[in-house]
């Protein structure tokens, strides 16, 4: 009898609210994002063209071109069919690493919230000192140390997101840990670990998703940076930030060819964070209508 009151006790407390309205923010979000996907996953079945297909009889085609909707590059390449395995690519990159870091990360956080003493003291301290060194310098360094590609990219990334992700886990996770349900399931014999998965993890949910909507937006943005910089996707892997680099040379003869991949960039990074900020409104309980 006792367990099933800690259960109760537990089932009220990550109950959902009310159901509220949907932010416009949300549905903004979820539209780009949606183009975004929708075109990555059209690119595994379909392009225009072969986006490494060389044809320099057409190179530098202009916007409109028959055949070549957004033109084509210095080499001839279709630059839409380009743009669409590059969201491929982005989206590959940026789901694998916030995947991995958003585990990782959760699962220190709620060791460390877990934690007593020095133990914890000492593990909240370094992951305050892994949030506090420059992400992107994490990533240049570890990205420039292994091979380029892709996988250099996701390791670069997941090094960098997995202490945040683990700061923003352990501060809701000690304020669940102090609650009075808590507190009976330990007296009732729980282990630490079935707490952390029964009873937190699920109340702690909703900001982990709100995070990782924000990661996926920064992942694409690190991975764009670090192909710019020649240490993340490699030819013949199409990359909105390697077709960004390859096209510095040509701005002046052929802008287009930094405007596309530019924008490309923008509506995946813009749709993730608008995305990340309607998911924070509709699940915080704490938002009032008035914020939508």
């Amino acid at each position: 009898m006792a367990d099933v009151g800690i259960e109760a006790l537990s089932t009220e407390t990550v109950a959902q609210p009310a159901r509220r309205p949907i932010p416009t923010s949300l549905v903004v979000g979820g539209i780009l994002v949606g183009l975004v996907v929708a075109t990555a996953l059209l690119s595994y079945f379909w392009t225009p063209h072969d986006p490494g297909r060389i044809n320099v009889r057409q190179r530098l085609a202009p916007l409109g071109t028959p055949g070549h909707l957004l033109g084509t590059d210095r080499v001839g390449r279709d630059m839409l069919s380009q743009i669409m395995a590059g969201a491929r690519t982005s989206l590959y990159v940026a789901v694998v690493s916030t995947l991995v870091a958003l585990m990782l990360g959760t699962a220190l956080g709620l060791a460390t919230a877990a934690a007593r003493g020095a133990v914890q003291s000492v593990m909240t301290r370094a992951v305050d000192v892994g949030v506090a060194i420059p992400g992107i310098l994490i990533a240049l360094v570890i990205a420039t140390a292994l091979e380029p590609g892709n996988t250099a990219s996701i390791i670069a990334i997941v090094f960098w997101f997995v202490p945040v992700a683990a700061r923003v886990t352990i501060g809701p996770s000690r304020q669940i840990l102090a609650l009075d349900y808590v507190e009976a399931a330990y007296a009732y014999g729980r282990s630490r670990a079935y707490v952390l998965v029964r009873h937190v993890l699920p109340n702690i949910s909703s900001i982990l998703i709100v995070q990782a909507s924000v990661m996926f937006a920064s992942a694409i943005l690190v991975e764009a940076s670090l192909s710019f910089l020649g240490i993340g996707a490699q030819p013949p892997t199409s990359s909105w930030g390697r077709l960004l680099r390859e096209a510095q040379p040509m701005i002046d003869v052929a802008p287009g060819l930094m405007v596309f991949p530019g924008l490309a960039i923008m509506v995946a990074v813009l749709g993730f964070n608008i995305l990340g900020d309607g998911l924070r409104s509709w699940l915080d309980p704490r938002q009032t209508r008035a914020g939508h």
